[in-house]
């Protein structure tokens, strides 16, 4: 017999701490179009799930993820690809809205009002109505309302999107090339985000500008896997600043002969890269790892800023991954987090360092994990929200721990997890 009673809660209070020094979502892609994307939720050297999503909203996530924002202290965003829905959540987790209006979407971009999200789409309902494009668009979306106001087309295929002193820069990618009548793209669309209008396209030369921008101030580092042929990969470094002062295209950016498919800002506004090259000549990859100081590198004219110089064992340890699927820093504490991804279509690994390079451990996780945000250690959620408990007075199965993991002899007195409800046995 189930009896309900009504409980007070602090929100987070059955996640964690009331102030941890490292807590990270972690977007688990897994397999496409098998809808089992997940999210990991680490907190303070521990895995708290890797099903945070179902265990607090008790529904999935959705197909395919791609990537993660912070929105505002009080709002997250995640692009859900094939599911084509942006979900929005709050830091704990608790889902508050989504949109379906953006199909196909891919990276993200927020000033605390607005979300702006890629598309490889070729249509978008808009407040106004719906908006046809023949190439990609850049969606605004009002997180006041969670609808889209506005939208601009970009190239084809748009992929990483960065926001700097008001202005958005796209990477467009052109990757349906292989199958669609139209070339690889190689250019970086540069709109005004106040009036969504293209105020110019710098021509980088270098195709597919594939994959999730870093920034580090006015510099932005974007990746080009190609053509996996007979193009080699390369880096863009981008300097943002130029773009909007009018300087001629070639002055914007300086080209890196590396991959930067993974990468992340440093504590001291350089990048660390993991470039995975793939050929399907030898059906092989390649890496390289690669720290990259964006000021040398402009000053230079890329002849310098590149070096292999990670702290204590993080090089060593990455190169002994499988399939390295990402990097992150955290920018509250400088800590390091990388992903192992393994074969692909089974549980993946999250390993994380101190800032000085130190192997802190290594966690089991699930399919693919990939995309990285950090929760401010120093917020406290004051709010406190009426949380309906159910008490447990007999056994019943399935049951979960806050981890995710069944439980088949439950502890009296201790919260579980059944069909997305917490339950106090």
């Amino acid at each position: 017999m189930l009896k309900k009673i009504s409980l007070l809660l602090p929100a987070l209070c059955l996640w964690s701490a009331a102030v941890a020094r490292e807590r990270i979502i972690l977007l688990n892609e897994g397999n496409w179009q098998a809808d089992n994307g997940k999210i990991t939720y680490f907190d303070d050297g521990r895995i708290v799930s890797n099903q945070w999503f179902r265990d607090v909203n008790g529904q999935k996530l959705g197909d395919t993820p791609n990537d993660i924002i912070q929105v505002n202290e009080n709002l997250i965003a995640i692009a859900v690809n094939w599911s084509n829905i942006v979900q929005f959540i709050r830091p704990d987790g608790v889902a508050v809205a989504a949109t379906e209006d953006v199909p196909n979407n891919r990276k993200l971009a927020s000033d605390g009002d607005y979300v702006y999200v890629s598309s490889y789409g070729h249509e978008v309902a808009t407040v106004d109505g719906m908006l046809m494009f023949d190439k990609g668009y850049v969606a605004k979306i009002d997180v006041s309302t969670f609808k889209v106001v506005s939208a601009v087309e970009v190239g084809y295929e748009p992929e990483g999107i960065a926001l700097y002193d008001g202005y958005l820069f796209v990477a467009n990618t052109g990757g349906y090339a292989f199958q669609e009548d139209h070339e690889y793209e190689t250019t970086v669309s540069v709109i005004d985000a106040a009036t969504m209008k293209i105020v110019r396209t710098v021509d980088t030369g270098q195709i597919n500008l594939y994959g999730k921008l870093s920034v580090s101030g006015k510099y932005l580092c974007i990746n080009s896997p190609g053509d996996y042929y007979d193009i080699p990969a390369a880096t863009i470094i981008f300097d943002c600043e130029a773009a909007i002062s009018g300087a001629p295209d070639a002055e914007c950016f300086r080209m890196l002969e590396y991959a930067a498919t993974y990468s992340s800002q440093t504590s001291d506004g350089q990048f660390y890269a993991i470039g995975s090259r793939f050929s399907y000549y030898t059906s092989e990859y390649q890496f390289n790892y690669v720290k990259i100081d964006p000021e040398a590198v402009f000053a230079s004219n890329g002849a310098e800023g590149v070096t292999e110089e990670f702290p204590g064992t993080l090089l060593d340890d990455i190169k002994k991954m499988t399939m390295p699927y990402g990097i992150y820093v955290n920018p509250y504490s400088g800590y390091i987090y990388a992903t192992d991804a393994g074969s692909f279509a089974a549980a993946g690994a999250l390993y994380q360092w101190d800032s000085e390079g130190n192997l802190l451990g290594v966690h089991g996780v699930y399919i693919n994990p990939a995309h990285f945000l950090a929760l401010d250690p120093d917020s406290e959620t004051t709010d406190t929200e009426s949380v309906v408990i159910e008490v447990v007075n007999e056994p019943a199965s399935p049951l979960y721990n806050l981890s995710g993991l069944p439980v088949g002899n439950p502890v009296r007195g201790q919260i579980y997890v059944r069909n997305g409800k917490k339950l106090v046995y």
